[in-house]
């Protein structure tokens, strides 16, 4: 039971990070969500996770492109809860196309987001950690971390990033009581996924289905798409105590895919 404990998740009014934050909730951790949406829609969802856990659930729309934001975020959590005991770093987006296309002001953002954020949030994160002697930190990578597909730059390289951080980070903190690791799924069926199919159709001129079939799920042995359900659960599992001898791993969660 995670009851006394704080999850902050970044990327958490939708898709994955929803998922993880609602698991670790409904184990007793406080939450902090975060992330872009309709102000009413998230305030709902805010209560509801409160009230259907029993747990204090506060939001932060934090913008994980701004280090200074992500610094007040943590401030605050710091104030309000007494520091983070178990940090998802999880936001993300994405954008497809050729290098010789590919716009620079994505690739500056698609690295500030998928990569840079978990610094800051890392960095800030890990005093009231190693001062409790106590911490989890779990990053979304993808199975981009481990291998690469063509017309995401970006994305690949950010998420290859991600996965030599959380291995810097373990091993900085391995006798600290803390945890890092990074979960790296498949293709999963979120928001991410589908706004990034009519760039792939354009970029490889497919069909919606042949881009499913063809591009995505192609790559995952099993055909068939990762759940939230399945990453949640594994996220939930890595805050136990069970758990405390996983460090510095990236955990494929992909349908076989980086097997082959």
């Amino acid at each position: 039971m995670l009851k006394g404990k704080t999850a902050l998740v970044t990327g958490s009014t939708s898709g994955i990070g929803l998922g993880i934050a609602k698991v670790l909730a409904g184990d007793g951790a406080n939450v902090v969500l975060n992330g872009f949406g309709d102000h009413q829609a998230i305030e709902a969802m805010r209560t509801d996770i409160a009230q259907s856990a029993g747990v204090e659930v506060r939001y932060s729309p934090a913008d994980m492109s701004k280090p200074e934001e992500i610094a007040a975020m943590m401030v605050e959590a710091e104030e309000e809860f007494g520091g983070v005991d178990i940090l998802v770093n999880n936001a993300g987006i994405q954008h497809v196309a050729p290098v010789h296309e590919f716009p620079p002001e994505k690739w500056d953002a698609i690295i500030a987001i998928n990569l840079s954020s978990s610094f800051h949030t890392v960095r800030a994160a890990l005093p009231t950690m190693i001062g409790k002697g106590w911490g989890r930190i779990i990053s979304i990578a993808s199975a981009h971390a481990l291998v690469a597909s063509p017309y995401k730059s970006a994305y690949v390289t950010a998420k290859h990033g991600l996965a030599g951080f959380t291995k810097v980070v373990a091993m900085e903190v391995a006798t600290a009581g803390i945890t890092v690791n990074a979960i790296a799924p498949g293709y999963v069926w979120t928001p991410l996924v589908e706004k990034q199919i009519p760039d792939t159709m354009k970029a490889r001129g497919l069909t919606e289905e042949e881009v499913k079939r063809d591009v995505l799920l192609a790559a995952q042995p099993t055909k068939e798409f990762v759940t939230i359900e399945q990453l949640a659960a594994l996220a939930l599992f890595l805050t136990t105590d069970a758990a405390s001898a996983i460090t510095g791993a990236v955990l494929p969660v992909d349908g076989g895919w980086t097997a082959q």
